[in-house]
């Protein structure tokens, strides 16, 4: 009998019922964009964070006179440590190892430079340029996972900043990247040859095919750039490198993760172990990787979090602000519709139906308009998470039931508060007034 009235209530004052399941709709096609947007967004804006380059930073435990000023490392080049190239596929055996995007080895020497520029097809030799800032890298570089298969790494994915006119030098060959500074200066282009030395020349090496110019806007561009296991001969330092750069997706870090984890008891330890901090993706490298010291290059984690923190602010912002203005529509639609009933509801209760009882059908009438309103706006809510995805990040969040029974449920919530006081108002309705026609 209960459902009966209640169904038969829902059909009738269909301009009410458009009115406020309208309101609804919209609210709730505004919250389920935010809302979809918002849990995608965190992995979505990690990813593009990537292009501003590493945020890990690692050098041998015991190098000497560490100094870092703003995430740039000041240490001299030749001076200190050595770590072993043959422990970098353990990067991709730690618990996040998924999040593990790129990582590049740098072992940087001193050497001295021959030019050779091309004339006719013949190369012509300048003269010897001493204290040349030599860096050895990977550029697009295959490394075997102890799992099996590979992975593709290199300076191209944790400097994507850095920008090649012409091509990376391929890692088994004999080619080299020019900086612009060091190219313009000594007139050096694309096409031309480099030899490089270290200590005495007795005999002029084997050259160094350029093969593009590098533009970094960092001290890289008075360098030049070879592959590591050639700066390693260079150096006399074979299967070693000085630091490794690592670019990982990272949750931003909140007041938690900020603690020390000495102090954290077991439960929060594997809280923090567990979830992407940039802190505890450093802490796991420090032990696959023994020796080393893993640092945060600051400038970039933070800012990350900063940019994340706000754009997900905004978002719950727009979420509330559709909340409300649905609430407000739900109200007003309620009290009118309350009052164009309430001879209906003093009759109810002049035949026994009691206060409670009035309630209860009204707010279920409006419980199953929220259903109707909030499952329209779902649709259309998911329709506008497209539209902002593909806009905005390239890819659109997919539907998930999560925010499908989060928005039905916020319907039904934001209808009962718009909805109270008119629902008290009619609770309140005596039924001989109305019967007088008063």
């Amino acid at each position: 009998m209960f459902l009966r009235l209640v169904a038969d209530s829902f059909g009738r004052r269909p301009r009410h019922k458009l009115l406020t399941g309208a309101a609804l709709a919209l609210g709730m096609g505004v919250a389920t964009a935010a809302l979809s947007v918002a849990l995608d967004v965190g992995d979505r804006l990690a990813k593009e964070f990537r292009s501003l380059g590493a945020n890990l930073l690692v050098t041998p435990q015991a190098d000497s006179l560490a100094l870092e000023i703003g995430g740039v490392d000041y240490r001299p080049v030749n001076a200190g440590a050595y770590l072993p190239e043959a422990d970098l596929p353990k990067l991709k055996t730690i618990f996040w190892h998924n999040n593990i995007v790129g990582f590049a080895p740098i072992l940087e020497v001193r050497a001295m430079a021959l030019p050779f520029a091309q004339e006719g097809g013949q190369y012509r030799a300048g003269e010897w340029i001493e204290g040349v800032p030599t860096i050895g890298t990977w550029a697009d570089h295959s490394v075997p996972l102890p799992e099996g298969g590979e992975f593709q790494t290199g300076v191209a994915k944790t400097n994507p900043w850095w920008q090649i006119d012409g091509r990376w030098f391929s890692d088994n060959g004999m080619e080299c990247v020019v900086g612009v500074a060091f190219a313009q200066k000594n007139h050096i282009k694309i096409g031309d040859a480099i030899s490089l030395a270290v200590g005495r020349v007795t005999k002029t090496p084997s050259p160094f095919k350029v093969v593009g110019i590098l533009n970094s806007g960092d001290p890289e561009d008075e360098s030049i750039v070879v592959p590591l296991s050639k700066a390693q001969f260079l150096a006399h330092e074979p299967g070693q490198y000085r630091k490794l750069y690592v670019s990982a997706l990272t949750k931003p870090e909140d007041a938690f993760a900020k603690r020390d984890p000495k102090t954290f008891t077991p439960a929060e330890y594997d809280r923090w172990f567990c979830t992407p901090y940039i802190s505890s993706i450093a802490f796991q490298i420090q032990q696959e990787l023994p020796g080393t010291d893993v640092r945060v290059i600051r400038r970039i984690a933070e800012g990350e979090g900063r940019i994340l923190g706000r754009v997900q602010m905004l978002l719950w912002l727009v979420t509330a602000a559709a909340m409300l203005a649905a609430a407000l529509a739900v109200g007003a639609s309620s009290a009118a519709s309350v009052i164009e009933r309430q001879v209906e509801i003093g009759l109810m209760k002049a035949l026994g139906a009691g206060s409670r009882m009035v309630g209860f059908l009204l707010a279920a009438e409006q419980l199953l308009l929220a259903v109707v309103g909030g499952g329209v706006g779902y649709a259309l809510g998911i329709v506008l998470a497209r539209l902002l995805g593909e806009k905005i990040f390239g890819a659109a969040p997919e539907p998930t039931l999560l925010v499908f029974l989060v928005v039905i449920g916020l319907a039904a919530i934001v209808t009962l508060l718009g909805s109270a006081i008119p629902l008290r108002r009619a609770s309140r309705i005596e039924p001989a007034p109305i019967l007088r026609g008063e």
